[in-house]
Protein backbone atom coordinates (compact mmCIF):
# COMPACT_ATOMS: atom_id res chain seq x y z
CA UNK A 1 0.00 0.00 0.00
CA UNK A 2 0.87 3.84 -0.19
CA UNK A 3 2.03 6.08 -2.82
CA UNK A 4 -0.47 8.47 -2.22
CA UNK A 5 -0.31 12.16 -2.27
CA UNK A 6 -0.88 14.49 0.21
CA UNK A 7 -4.00 17.28 -0.16
CA UNK A 8 -2.22 20.31 -1.35
CA UNK A 9 -3.50 23.62 -1.33
CA UNK A 10 -4.23 23.97 -4.72
CA UNK A 11 -6.44 20.69 -4.66
CA UNK A 12 -8.28 22.38 -1.38
CA UNK A 13 -8.85 24.89 -3.79
CA UNK A 14 -9.85 22.42 -7.01
CA UNK A 15 -12.92 20.75 -4.11
CA UNK A 16 -14.12 23.85 -3.33
CA UNK A 17 -14.71 24.93 -6.67
CA UNK A 18 -16.66 21.62 -7.28
CA UNK A 19 -19.03 21.36 -4.39
CA UNK A 20 -18.24 24.90 -2.67
CA UNK A 21 -16.35 26.52 -0.16
CA UNK A 22 -19.19 25.91 2.64
CA UNK A 23 -19.01 22.51 1.92
CA UNK A 24 -15.08 21.60 1.88
CA UNK A 25 -14.03 20.55 5.26
CA UNK A 26 -10.09 21.72 6.26
CA UNK A 27 -7.49 22.62 9.03
CA UNK A 28 -10.12 22.46 11.50
CA UNK A 29 -9.94 19.83 13.83
CA UNK A 30 -12.81 20.02 15.80
CA UNK A 31 -15.52 20.08 12.92
CA UNK A 32 -13.24 17.04 11.26
CA UNK A 33 -13.20 15.56 14.73
CA UNK A 34 -16.63 13.63 13.61
CA UNK A 35 -15.79 12.38 10.81
CA UNK A 36 -12.38 10.68 12.35
CA UNK A 37 -14.21 7.32 13.23
CA UNK A 38 -17.19 5.48 13.39
CA UNK A 39 -19.47 3.34 15.98
CA UNK A 40 -16.11 1.52 16.98
CA UNK A 41 -14.53 2.72 20.28
CA UNK A 42 -11.10 2.01 20.09
CA UNK A 43 -8.81 5.13 19.56
CA UNK A 44 -6.32 3.06 17.51
CA UNK A 45 -9.07 2.57 14.38
CA UNK A 46 -9.56 6.01 14.13
CA UNK A 47 -7.55 8.97 11.39
CA UNK A 48 -8.21 12.42 11.14
CA UNK A 49 -9.15 13.09 7.21
CA UNK A 50 -7.03 15.47 5.54
CA UNK A 51 -10.17 17.34 4.56
CA UNK A 52 -14.14 16.46 4.27
CA UNK A 53 -16.27 17.33 1.52
CA UNK A 54 -19.88 17.09 1.45
CA UNK A 55 -20.97 16.35 -1.77
CA UNK A 56 -24.46 17.36 -3.31
CA UNK A 57 -25.04 15.25 -6.60
CA UNK A 58 -23.50 12.45 -8.73
CA UNK A 59 -22.08 14.99 -10.98
CA UNK A 60 -19.91 16.04 -7.86
CA UNK A 61 -19.30 12.89 -6.82
CA UNK A 62 -17.77 12.08 -10.08
CA UNK A 63 -15.75 15.27 -10.19
CA UNK A 64 -13.96 14.64 -7.06
CA UNK A 65 -13.16 10.86 -7.94
CA UNK A 66 -11.67 11.97 -10.99
CA UNK A 67 -9.79 14.86 -9.43
CA UNK A 68 -8.81 12.23 -6.63
CA UNK A 69 -7.89 9.27 -9.65
CA UNK A 70 -5.50 11.51 -11.16
CA UNK A 71 -3.39 13.29 -8.51
CA UNK A 72 -3.89 9.56 -6.24
CA UNK A 73 -5.29 10.76 -3.58
CA UNK A 74 -7.55 8.68 -1.39
CA UNK A 75 -11.17 8.54 -0.75
CA UNK A 76 -13.01 7.41 1.84
CA UNK A 77 -16.97 7.51 0.97
CA UNK A 78 -19.02 8.08 4.45
CA UNK A 79 -22.45 7.53 4.89
CA UNK A 80 -23.81 8.35 8.81
CA UNK A 81 -20.28 7.00 10.99
CA UNK A 82 -22.95 4.72 12.00
CA UNK A 83 -20.69 1.19 11.16
CA UNK A 84 -19.22 -0.94 13.86
CA UNK A 85 -16.00 -1.80 11.47
CA UNK A 86 -13.94 1.08 11.31
CA UNK A 87 -15.38 1.00 7.76
CA UNK A 88 -15.53 4.76 6.90
CA UNK A 89 -12.75 6.12 9.18
CA UNK A 90 -10.19 7.71 6.23
CA UNK A 91 -7.11 5.39 7.48
CA UNK A 92 -4.74 6.58 4.68
CA UNK A 93 -5.84 10.03 5.36
CA UNK A 94 -7.01 12.03 2.25
CA UNK A 95 -10.34 13.10 1.26
CA UNK A 96 -13.75 11.86 3.14
CA UNK A 97 -16.77 12.15 0.81
CA UNK A 98 -19.50 12.52 3.19
CA UNK A 99 -22.90 11.51 1.18
CA UNK A 100 -24.97 13.42 3.78
CA UNK A 101 -26.22 16.16 1.15
CA UNK A 102 -27.53 13.51 -0.63
CA UNK A 103 -30.50 12.76 1.29
CA UNK A 104 -33.79 13.02 -0.95
CA UNK A 105 -36.32 10.34 -1.41
CA UNK A 106 -36.31 10.92 -5.28
CA UNK A 107 -39.69 8.60 -5.84
CA UNK A 108 -41.86 6.07 -4.21
CA UNK A 109 -43.43 4.32 -7.70
CA UNK A 110 -46.23 2.45 -5.75
CA UNK A 111 -47.28 0.90 -9.25
CA UNK A 112 -44.59 -1.32 -9.45
CA UNK A 113 -43.03 -1.41 -5.61
CA UNK A 114 -40.10 0.54 -5.93
CA UNK A 115 -38.45 3.20 -4.46
CA UNK A 116 -35.51 5.68 -5.76
CA UNK A 117 -33.50 7.49 -3.46
CA UNK A 118 -30.21 9.01 -2.27
CA UNK A 119 -27.38 7.50 -0.22
CA UNK A 120 -27.87 10.05 2.36
CA UNK A 121 -31.36 9.33 3.48
CA UNK A 122 -32.19 8.10 6.69
CA UNK A 123 -33.48 4.71 6.49
CA UNK A 124 -35.75 5.17 9.18
CA UNK A 125 -37.20 8.29 7.91
CA UNK A 126 -37.21 6.11 4.46
CA UNK A 127 -39.53 3.22 6.04
CA UNK A 128 -41.73 5.81 7.96
CA UNK A 129 -42.31 7.72 4.59
CA UNK A 130 -43.34 4.55 2.82
CA UNK A 131 -45.41 2.47 5.41
CA UNK A 132 -47.62 6.19 5.16
CA UNK A 133 -48.42 4.03 1.39
CA UNK A 134 -49.03 1.03 2.96
CA UNK A 135 -45.77 -0.58 1.85
CA UNK A 136 -42.11 -1.03 3.95
CA UNK A 137 -38.36 -1.77 3.07
CA UNK A 138 -38.34 -5.25 4.46
CA UNK A 139 -34.67 -5.39 4.32
CA UNK A 140 -34.57 -2.55 7.27
CA UNK A 141 -31.89 -3.35 9.74
CA UNK A 142 -33.81 -1.74 12.93
CA UNK A 143 -30.67 -0.28 13.56
CA UNK A 144 -30.19 3.46 14.91
CA UNK A 145 -32.17 6.14 13.63
CA UNK A 146 -29.37 7.29 12.21
CA UNK A 147 -27.90 5.38 9.93
CA UNK A 148 -28.11 6.23 5.94
CA UNK A 149 -29.41 3.82 3.16
CA UNK A 150 -26.04 4.05 1.43
CA UNK A 151 -23.93 2.60 4.43
CA UNK A 152 -26.86 -0.04 4.79
CA UNK A 153 -26.08 -1.05 0.95
CA UNK A 154 -22.26 -0.60 1.42
CA UNK A 155 -22.37 -3.58 4.10
CA UNK A 156 -25.45 -5.23 3.37
CA UNK A 157 -26.82 -4.64 6.59
CA UNK A 158 -28.70 -7.54 8.20
CA UNK A 159 -31.07 -7.02 11.68
CA UNK A 160 -33.51 -8.94 13.66
CA UNK A 161 -36.07 -9.32 10.67
CA UNK A 162 -33.68 -11.51 8.27
CA UNK A 163 -34.86 -14.93 9.50
CA UNK A 164 -38.09 -14.12 7.16
CA UNK A 165 -37.29 -10.99 4.96
CA UNK A 166 -33.66 -11.42 3.90
CA UNK A 167 -31.00 -8.44 4.52
CA UNK A 168 -30.50 -5.55 2.64
CA UNK A 169 -29.09 -6.87 -0.81
CA UNK A 170 -32.13 -8.77 -1.45
CA UNK A 171 -34.17 -5.84 -1.67
CA UNK A 172 -31.77 -3.38 -4.38
CA UNK A 173 -32.48 -3.87 -7.46
CA UNK A 174 -30.82 -1.10 -8.91
CA UNK A 175 -27.13 1.05 -8.55
CA UNK A 176 -25.96 4.35 -9.76
CA UNK A 177 -22.24 3.79 -8.88
CA UNK A 178 -19.32 6.31 -9.62
CA UNK A 179 -16.58 3.86 -10.20
CA UNK A 180 -12.94 4.45 -8.64
CA UNK A 181 -12.29 6.23 -12.27
CA UNK A 182 -14.94 8.88 -11.77
CA UNK A 183 -17.17 7.00 -14.31
CA UNK A 184 -20.34 7.26 -13.62
CA UNK A 185 -22.51 3.33 -14.12
CA UNK A 186 -25.93 2.50 -13.62
CA UNK A 187 -26.63 -1.41 -12.86
CA UNK A 188 -30.39 -2.40 -12.67
CA UNK A 189 -32.93 -0.40 -11.92
CA UNK A 190 -36.55 -0.86 -11.72
CA UNK A 191 -36.57 -4.43 -13.23
CA UNK A 192 -37.11 -7.55 -10.84
CA UNK A 193 -35.60 -10.23 -12.83
CA UNK A 194 -32.43 -9.48 -15.09
CA UNK A 195 -29.82 -11.51 -15.78
CA UNK A 196 -28.08 -9.18 -18.77
CA UNK A 197 -24.19 -9.69 -18.10
CA UNK A 198 -22.59 -10.10 -14.84
CA UNK A 199 -24.70 -9.51 -11.31
CA UNK A 200 -22.88 -6.03 -10.68
CA UNK A 201 -25.51 -4.85 -8.22
CA UNK A 202 -25.09 -7.56 -5.85
CA UNK A 203 -21.10 -7.34 -6.27
CA UNK A 204 -21.76 -3.71 -5.28
CA UNK A 205 -23.77 -4.64 -2.25
CA UNK A 206 -21.68 -5.43 0.97
CA UNK A 207 -18.77 -4.48 -0.73
CA UNK A 208 -17.70 -1.50 1.99
CA UNK A 209 -17.22 1.58 0.03
CA UNK A 210 -14.31 -0.16 -1.88
CA UNK A 211 -15.81 -0.50 -5.79
CA UNK A 212 -17.50 2.41 -5.90
CA UNK A 213 -19.93 5.03 -4.54
CA UNK A 214 -23.30 5.07 -4.61
CA UNK A 215 -25.27 7.52 -5.85
CA UNK A 216 -28.67 6.75 -6.65
CA UNK A 217 -30.71 3.26 -4.91
CA UNK A 218 -33.59 1.57 -6.17
CA UNK A 219 -34.98 0.02 -3.63
CA UNK A 220 -37.64 -3.00 -3.64
CA UNK A 221 -41.10 -2.74 -1.15
CA UNK A 222 -43.24 -4.86 0.23
CA UNK A 223 -46.80 -4.38 0.79
CA UNK A 224 -46.94 -3.73 4.84
CA UNK A 225 -48.37 -6.53 6.80
CA UNK A 226 -51.81 -6.20 9.01
CA UNK A 227 -50.97 -7.50 12.23
CA UNK A 228 -47.92 -7.86 14.34
CA UNK A 229 -47.24 -9.78 17.58
CA UNK A 230 -44.13 -9.89 20.43
CA UNK A 231 -43.64 -12.16 22.69
CA UNK A 232 -41.00 -12.57 25.44
CA UNK A 233 -40.63 -16.72 26.48
CA UNK A 234 -38.10 -16.69 29.81
CA UNK A 235 -35.84 -19.83 29.96
CA UNK A 236 -34.34 -21.08 33.34
CA UNK A 237 -30.51 -21.20 31.77
CA UNK A 238 -28.78 -20.27 27.93
CA UNK A 239 -28.70 -23.70 26.47
CA UNK A 240 -33.13 -24.15 26.98
CA UNK A 241 -33.35 -20.89 24.96
CA UNK A 242 -30.82 -21.66 22.08
CA UNK A 243 -31.99 -25.40 21.79
CA UNK A 244 -35.30 -24.20 20.94
CA UNK A 245 -34.81 -21.42 18.40
CA UNK A 246 -34.21 -23.89 15.26
CA UNK A 247 -37.20 -26.60 16.55
CA UNK A 248 -39.62 -23.55 16.07
CA UNK A 249 -39.00 -23.20 12.43
CA UNK A 250 -38.66 -27.37 12.54
CA UNK A 251 -41.47 -29.19 14.29
CA UNK A 252 -44.24 -25.47 13.95
CA UNK A 253 -43.28 -24.80 10.04
CA UNK A 254 -43.73 -21.39 10.99
CA UNK A 255 -41.05 -18.47 10.11
CA UNK A 256 -41.45 -16.10 12.98
CA UNK A 257 -40.02 -12.79 11.90
CA UNK A 258 -37.27 -12.88 14.03
CA UNK A 259 -35.94 -14.42 17.24
CA UNK A 260 -34.00 -12.40 19.57
CA UNK A 261 -31.79 -13.54 21.94
CA UNK A 262 -30.20 -12.45 25.55
CA UNK A 263 -28.32 -14.08 28.24
CA UNK A 264 -28.62 -13.63 31.67
CA UNK A 265 -25.79 -10.98 31.97
CA UNK A 266 -27.33 -8.99 29.18
CA UNK A 267 -30.79 -9.03 30.30
CA UNK A 268 -29.38 -7.78 33.88
CA UNK A 269 -27.23 -4.95 32.63
CA UNK A 270 -30.41 -3.78 30.56
CA UNK A 271 -32.83 -4.04 33.26
CA UNK A 272 -30.19 -1.89 35.56
CA UNK A 273 -29.07 0.56 33.19
CA UNK A 274 -32.99 1.53 32.32
CA UNK A 275 -33.74 1.17 35.64
CA UNK A 276 -36.34 -1.65 35.27
CA UNK A 277 -37.40 -3.89 37.95
CA UNK A 278 -35.62 -7.21 37.74
CA UNK A 279 -37.80 -9.17 40.19
CA UNK A 280 -39.98 -10.57 37.30
CA UNK A 281 -36.61 -11.63 35.60
CA UNK A 282 -35.40 -12.83 38.22
CA UNK A 283 -35.55 -16.33 37.77
CA UNK A 284 -34.51 -15.91 34.08
CA UNK A 285 -30.79 -17.04 32.94
CA UNK A 286 -31.77 -16.18 29.05
CA UNK A 287 -34.91 -15.51 27.17
CA UNK A 288 -36.00 -15.31 23.47
CA UNK A 289 -38.22 -12.09 21.87
CA UNK A 290 -40.03 -14.10 18.98
CA UNK A 291 -41.60 -11.70 16.41
CA UNK A 292 -44.47 -12.57 13.75
CA UNK A 293 -46.52 -10.78 11.30
CA UNK A 294 -48.61 -11.24 8.49
CA UNK A 295 -52.57 -10.30 6.92
CA UNK A 296 -54.61 -12.17 9.23
CA UNK A 297 -54.63 -10.90 12.43
CA UNK A 298 -56.32 -14.45 13.90
CA UNK A 299 -53.73 -16.69 11.81
CA UNK A 300 -50.61 -14.56 13.41
CA UNK A 301 -52.14 -15.03 17.14
CA UNK A 302 -52.56 -18.55 16.73
CA UNK A 303 -49.18 -18.80 15.53
CA UNK A 304 -47.90 -17.05 18.16
CA UNK A 305 -50.04 -18.94 20.89
CA UNK A 306 -48.87 -22.61 19.62
CA UNK A 307 -44.97 -21.16 20.02
CA UNK A 308 -45.40 -20.27 23.23
CA UNK A 309 -46.99 -24.11 23.78
CA UNK A 310 -43.83 -24.97 22.28
CA UNK A 311 -41.52 -23.00 24.31
CA UNK A 312 -43.65 -24.29 27.82
CA UNK A 313 -43.09 -27.84 26.51
CA UNK A 314 -39.24 -27.15 26.44
CA UNK A 315 -37.97 -25.37 29.32
CA UNK A 316 -39.71 -21.86 28.95
CA UNK A 317 -40.45 -20.57 32.52
CA UNK A 318 -42.97 -18.23 31.15
CA UNK A 319 -44.14 -16.91 28.05
CA UNK A 320 -46.25 -13.31 27.57
CA UNK A 321 -47.80 -12.13 24.46
CA UNK A 322 -47.54 -8.27 23.48
CA UNK A 323 -50.43 -7.26 21.05
CA UNK A 324 -50.19 -3.55 21.43
CA UNK A 325 -47.37 -1.23 20.77
CA UNK A 326 -47.28 -0.50 24.80
CA UNK A 327 -46.32 -3.91 25.45
CA UNK A 328 -44.62 -4.50 22.62
CA UNK A 329 -42.28 -1.48 23.37
CA UNK A 330 -42.03 -3.18 26.91
CA UNK A 331 -40.10 -5.95 25.17
CA UNK A 332 -38.51 -4.41 23.21
CA UNK A 333 -36.86 -1.92 25.25
CA UNK A 334 -34.52 -4.44 27.30
CA UNK A 335 -33.49 -6.29 24.51
CA UNK A 336 -33.19 -2.53 22.38
CA UNK A 337 -30.54 -0.83 25.13
CA UNK A 338 -28.49 -3.59 25.80
CA UNK A 339 -25.13 -2.19 23.69
CA UNK A 340 -25.55 0.91 25.25
CA UNK A 341 -25.79 -1.10 28.76
CA UNK A 342 -22.56 -2.69 28.84
CA UNK A 343 -20.73 0.77 27.05
CA UNK A 344 -21.86 2.71 30.58
CA UNK A 345 -20.32 0.24 32.80
CA UNK A 346 -17.72 -0.60 30.77
CA UNK A 347 -16.46 1.42 27.83
CA UNK A 348 -13.96 -0.90 26.81
CA UNK A 349 -15.19 -4.04 25.18
CA UNK A 350 -15.08 -5.10 21.46
CA UNK A 351 -18.66 -5.89 19.82
CA UNK A 352 -18.33 -8.57 17.59
CA UNK A 353 -21.43 -10.33 15.24
CA UNK A 354 -20.39 -13.86 14.51
CA UNK A 355 -23.07 -15.84 12.38
CA UNK A 356 -23.20 -19.52 12.35
CA UNK A 357 -25.92 -22.23 10.68
CA UNK A 358 -28.71 -22.51 12.75
CA UNK A 359 -28.44 -25.74 13.39
CA UNK A 360 -25.69 -24.90 15.08
CA UNK A 361 -25.97 -22.26 17.60
CA UNK A 362 -26.93 -24.48 20.86
CA UNK A 363 -23.03 -25.59 20.34
CA UNK A 364 -21.84 -22.13 20.05
CA UNK A 365 -22.83 -20.73 23.20
CA UNK A 366 -20.91 -23.17 25.23
CA UNK A 367 -17.78 -22.50 23.66
CA UNK A 368 -18.22 -18.93 24.40
CA UNK A 369 -18.55 -19.90 28.12
CA UNK A 370 -15.49 -21.70 27.29
CA UNK A 371 -13.70 -18.77 25.87
CA UNK A 372 -14.73 -16.74 28.89
CA UNK A 373 -13.16 -18.87 31.37
CA UNK A 374 -10.26 -19.58 29.41
CA UNK A 375 -9.14 -16.19 28.86
CA UNK A 376 -10.86 -14.55 31.76
CA UNK A 377 -13.08 -12.28 30.25
CA UNK A 378 -16.89 -11.42 30.61
CA UNK A 379 -18.26 -12.61 26.89
CA UNK A 380 -22.13 -11.82 27.18
CA UNK A 381 -23.99 -12.83 24.30
CA UNK A 382 -27.37 -11.58 22.62
CA UNK A 383 -28.40 -10.99 19.18
CA UNK A 384 -30.66 -12.43 16.22
CA UNK A 385 -30.70 -16.35 17.41
CA UNK A 386 -32.94 -16.91 14.31
CA UNK A 387 -30.48 -16.30 11.58
CA UNK A 388 -27.81 -17.97 13.99
CA UNK A 389 -26.18 -14.20 13.80
CA UNK A 390 -25.40 -13.38 17.53
CA UNK A 391 -23.13 -10.75 19.64
CA UNK A 392 -20.76 -12.13 21.62
CA UNK A 393 -19.55 -8.83 23.12
CA UNK A 394 -16.03 -9.47 25.07
CA UNK A 395 -15.87 -6.77 27.58
CA UNK A 396 -12.70 -5.86 29.65
CA UNK A 397 -13.00 -6.30 33.09
CA UNK A 398 -12.89 -3.22 35.79
CA UNK A 399 -9.44 -4.36 37.08
CA UNK A 400 -7.27 -5.72 34.20
CA UNK A 401 -4.90 -2.57 33.12
CA UNK A 402 -5.23 -1.34 29.29
CA UNK A 403 -1.86 -3.12 28.34
CA UNK A 404 -3.16 -6.16 29.85
CA UNK A 405 -6.56 -5.67 27.57
CA UNK A 406 -4.79 -5.06 24.56
CA UNK A 407 -2.48 -7.95 24.62
CA UNK A 408 -5.17 -10.10 25.62
CA UNK A 409 -8.19 -8.82 23.17
CA UNK A 410 -6.11 -10.64 19.58
CA UNK A 411 -5.83 -13.83 21.24
CA UNK A 412 -9.32 -13.73 22.55
CA UNK A 413 -10.67 -13.15 18.98
CA UNK A 414 -8.53 -15.41 16.95
CA UNK A 415 -10.04 -18.00 19.00
CA UNK A 416 -13.46 -16.73 19.07
CA UNK A 417 -13.01 -16.62 15.04
CA UNK A 418 -11.47 -20.19 15.28
CA UNK A 419 -14.12 -21.78 17.02
CA UNK A 420 -16.73 -20.04 14.91
CA UNK A 421 -15.46 -21.51 11.40
CA UNK A 422 -15.53 -24.80 13.04
CA UNK A 423 -19.28 -24.38 13.62
CA UNK A 424 -19.61 -23.91 9.99
CA UNK A 425 -19.74 -19.90 10.61
CA UNK A 426 -17.91 -16.92 9.92
CA UNK A 427 -16.68 -13.86 11.31
CA UNK A 428 -18.94 -10.98 10.56
CA UNK A 429 -22.82 -11.80 9.99
CA UNK A 430 -24.18 -7.68 9.62
CA UNK A 431 -21.37 -5.25 10.60
CA UNK A 432 -18.39 -6.43 7.81
CA UNK A 433 -14.48 -5.95 8.08
CA UNK A 434 -13.22 -2.93 7.23
CA UNK A 435 -10.12 -2.49 9.02
CA UNK A 436 -11.31 -3.58 12.31
CA UNK A 437 -11.30 -7.41 11.35
CA UNK A 438 -8.85 -7.46 8.35
CA UNK A 439 -5.71 -9.34 10.00
CA UNK A 440 -8.68 -12.13 10.61
CA UNK A 441 -9.85 -12.57 7.33
CA UNK A 442 -7.61 -15.71 6.52
CA UNK A 443 -8.76 -17.24 9.62
CA UNK A 444 -12.11 -18.05 7.87
CA UNK A 445 -11.05 -17.29 4.06
CA UNK A 446 -8.72 -19.07 1.66
CA UNK A 447 -5.82 -17.60 -0.48
CA UNK A 448 -7.60 -18.54 -3.70
CA UNK A 449 -11.39 -16.67 -1.92
CA UNK A 450 -9.25 -13.53 -0.94
CA UNK A 451 -6.81 -13.31 -4.07
CA UNK A 452 -10.09 -13.40 -6.16
CA UNK A 453 -11.54 -10.93 -4.10
CA UNK A 454 -8.45 -8.37 -4.76
CA UNK A 455 -8.28 -8.79 -8.53
CA UNK A 456 -11.63 -7.56 -8.56
CA UNK A 457 -10.64 -4.55 -6.56
CA UNK A 458 -7.64 -4.29 -8.79
CA UNK A 459 -9.78 -4.38 -12.26
CA UNK A 460 -11.95 -1.58 -10.94
CA UNK A 461 -9.66 0.41 -8.91
CA UNK A 462 -6.38 0.55 -10.66
CA UNK A 463 -4.95 3.28 -8.04
CA UNK A 464 -6.33 1.87 -5.24
CA UNK A 465 -7.85 5.11 -3.89
CA UNK A 466 -11.21 4.22 -2.97
CA UNK A 467 -11.53 3.36 0.83
CA UNK A 468 -7.66 1.58 0.57
CA UNK A 469 -7.07 -0.37 3.50
CA UNK A 470 -10.54 -2.11 4.31
CA UNK A 471 -11.47 -6.04 4.04
CA UNK A 472 -7.45 -6.52 2.85
CA UNK A 473 -4.52 -4.93 1.72
CA UNK A 474 -3.12 -4.42 -2.09
CA UNK A 475 0.40 -3.70 -2.33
Amino acid sequence: MGGFQNVSQSIIEALQLIVGEENVLYGDETKMEAYSHDEVAEKEYARMPEVVVLAGSTEEVSRIVKLANREKIPVTPRGAGSGLSGGAVPIMGGIVLSTERMNKILEIDTENLIAVLEPGVITNEFNNEVQKEGLFFAGYPMSLEMCFIGGNVAENAGGGRAIKYGVTGRYILGLEVVLPTGDVATFGGKIVKDVTGYNMVQLMVGSEGTLGIFTKIFVKLLPLPKAKIDMMALFEDVQSAINLVPIIMKEMRIIPTGIEFMDRLSLETSCEFLGERKEKYKNAGAFLIIELDGNDPDTVRNECLDIGDLCLDHGAIDAFVAEGPADQEKIWKVRRHVAEAFKAISPVQSLEDIVVPVSRIPELIPELERLSKKHGVFIPCYGHAGDGNLHATIVKRPEDSMAHWKELLPRVLEDLYISTRKLGGTISGEHGIGHKRKRYLPLVLGEAEIEAMKNIKRALDPNNIINPGKIFDIQ
